[in-house]
């Protein structure tokens, strides 16, 4: 019985961090998670690893640690321990770990460049914290939301680069540095999106008369998925704020601060005596 008390308190604070022990682990863990990332990046730095390697190397294990007694405590409080083990935070938490396993045993050069870029990825464990952010939740509403229309853009802008840089190949060919269907969609990839490398030039007239072409409609779309993404981000809000039912007459959206039903005239929160 008490084993079982003392794993549902440390399910409380490890997995429900809308409980203020939660809030306080989680907080922790967010420190804990950027600290190993500067790490991870400082010691990237080739000075910086020449000189304080072993330091970082230390640090890097004891975050290795500390990880490793999360995970395993996440795994004995979990109702279903596989369920978490095989999914995409348990991954995400698991890949935190191996690194610095491997790293003890495959000191490479080529293999600890590997193993670096691994540890990189514990950055996506901040994305575990997002769903008790109410405003991260506002986001993740509004990228829901306006998913379909995102897509929709993007199979337009692809057949559009395919389109323009079909053409620059026949215009411009091989001689002028568009080898290939590929590497000409590419220069229009770059074009459209106004980053313009400069590594290939079109150099004929018909060629330049396209190049126009695509950054002036590089300019006219490069704002669609923001106005999309904002739209949907503002209906989302506005959801949240209209979110208050009436419990006599069943009106549902009132404002937020709204305490009286604008139909009948009833408490919108009722105390309990």
């Amino acid at each position: 019985m008490k084993n079982q008390d003392w794993r549902q308190r440390l399910y409380v604070m490890v997995f429900q961090s809308d409980t203020p022990a939660g809030r306080r682990f989680d907080t922790t863990l967010l420190l804990i998670i950027m600290a190993s990332l500067v790490v991870v990046i400082l010691d990237s730095i080739n000075s910086i690893h020449l000189k304080y390697g072993d330091l970082l190397a230390y640090i890097e294990w004891g975050f290795t640690f500390v990880f490793a007694i999360e995970y395993g405590l996440r795994l004995y409080c979990s109702p279903k321990p596989l369920r978490y083990a095989f999914s995409f935070y348990g991954l995400v938490d698991l890949l935190a770990i191996v690194p610095g396993i491997l790293a003890i045993y495959y000191s490479d050069a080529q293999y600890l460049l590997i193993i670096r870029v691994i540890r990189m990825l514990r950055i996506f464990r901040i994305l575990k914290l997002l769903p008790y952010l109410s405003q991260a939740n506002y986001l993740l509403s509004a990228l829901r939301g306006s998913k379909q229309k995102i897509i929709v853009f993007l199979v337009g802008v692809s057949t559009l680069v395919t389109v323009f840089g079909t053409l620059m190949y026949v215009v411009e060919g091989p001689d002028h540095g568009f080898t290939s269907i590929p590497v000409s969609i590419y220069w229009a990839i770059v074009t459209l999106t106004t980053v313009g490398y400069g590594d290939i030039v079109p150099q004929t007239i018909p060629g330049q008369v396209i190049s126009a072409m695509v950054m002036i409609t590089g300019y006219s779309i490069i704002a669609v998925p923001t106005g999309i993404f904002t739209a949907e981000l503002a209906n989302a809000m506005r959801g949240e704020q209209l979110q208050h039912t009436c419990t006599t007459c069943k009106k549902a959206q009132h404002e937020a601060s709204a305490s009286f039903c604008s139909r009948c005239g009833n408490a919108l929160f009722v105390k309990n005596v």
